[in-house]
C-alpha cells in the first residue's frame, strides 16, 4: 500500500500542475493568442468569441476530469472506492469527456466545410479519435469498476 501511496501523491501533484496550467492557459495565454491572431488575421477576427468559447468549454470539460479524478483517488486512499458512490464521479468523467468531444465535433465540422487546406480539420480528426478511445475507455473501465464492486459486496456478504 506504501507503493500506491507514493503513486497517489505523485499523481495528485500532476494533477494540481495540470489545473493550474489549463487555467493560466484559460484565463491569460488563450485570450491574449487569439487577440493576437485576430489583429492579425483581421478577416478572421469575428471567430474569435466563437473560438474562445469553444475553447475554454473543452478546458473546463479536463478541469471536470481532473477534478474528478482527485475526489477517485481520495476514495483509492480511503479504500472506499468500490462503493456505489465512486461511481457518480466516473459518469461525471464521461459526461465530460462526451461534452467536450460533442464540441469538438461541432468545431470539425465547422472547420470541414470551411477549410481550403486539410492541416487543421485532420488535427481536429485526430483530436475526435482519440477523445471516442477515452470516453469508451471509460465506459470500459466502469463496467470494470462495477463488477468489482459487485464482487466485494459479495465478498463481504460472504466472510
Amino acid at each position: 500500500m506504501l507503493k500506491a501511496h507514493r503513486v497517489v501523491t505523485f499523481l495528485r501533484l500532476l494533477l494540481v500542475s495540470a489545473f493550474a496550467f489549463l487555467v493560466l492557459f484559460q484565463i491569460a495565454i488563450l485570450p491574449g493568442t487569439i487577440w493576437h491572431q485576430a489583429r492579425e488575421e483581421p478577416d478572421m477576427a469575428h471567430l474569435r468569441w466563437p473560438i474562445l468559447v469553444v475553447s475554454d468549454l473543452v478546458i473546463l470539460c479536463m478541469q471536470v476530469v481532473i477534478v474528478c479524478t482527485w475526489k477517485l483517488l481520495t476514495m483509492v486512499q480511503e479504500d472506499r472506492i468500490f462503493s456505489d458512490e465512486s461511481f457518480a464521479w466516473v459518469d461525471a468523467i464521461v459526461a465530460a469527456v462526451g461534452a467536450a468531444w460533442v464540441v469538438v465535433f461541432g468545431s470539425f465540422v465547422f472547420v470541414a466545410v470551411r477549410a481550403d487546406d486539410p492541416g487543421f480539420p485532420v488535427l481536429l480528426m485526430a483530436v475526435l479519435l482519440g477523445g471516442a478511445v477515452l470516453g469508451l475507455l471509460m465506459v470500459v473501465l466502469r463496467a470494470l469498476l462495477r463488477q468489482a464492486t459487485t464482487l466485494r459486496t459479495d465478498m463481504e456478504a460472504v466472510i
